[in-house]
């Protein structure tokens, strides 16, 4: 065998090399980990212009809350002066808070003008 062939061929009694193992640094790890988007909570306000059986329907059909549900967040506004409807994504909260404003008035109460008062707020 010439002399090139027989440095091709590896010794079977030789240790195999190997490359060493370096682990990724920790903020490479973090930077490649998908960041969850901040919450945000979609704040019904109170009024004396609406009912209940209104908020209930708009809870109901807005955010798919059963009666019972809707009934309850209803009374926390009616009591508490404000509820949290719903914690989400900005992008959805807007969405939320906007078809809130659209919802129309209350046709139960003459004086109703126009729709609730809803707001966002980060989640904390």
């Amino acid at each position: 065998m010439p002399d090139s062939a027989s440095a091709a061929v590896a010794d079977p009694t030789a240790e195999p090399v190997m490359a060493p193992v370096v682990a990724p640094p920790v903020a490479a790890a973090a930077a490649n980990k998908p960041q969850r988007q901040p919450r945000h909570h979609v704040i019904l306000w109170n009024d004396n212009d609406h009912t209940y059986d209104y908020v209930v329907a708009m809870l109901r059909r807005l955010f798919g809350h059963p009666t019972e549900k809707g009934f309850q967040l209803a009374r926390e506004v009616d009591l508490q002066g404000r509820a949290i409807v719903l914690t989400t994504t900005k992008e959805h909260a807007e969405l939320k808070r906007d078809q809130i404003h659209a919802f129309g008035a209350d046709r139960l109460i003459a004086r109703s003008k126009g729709s609730m008062s809803a707001s966002i707020e980060a989640e904390q």
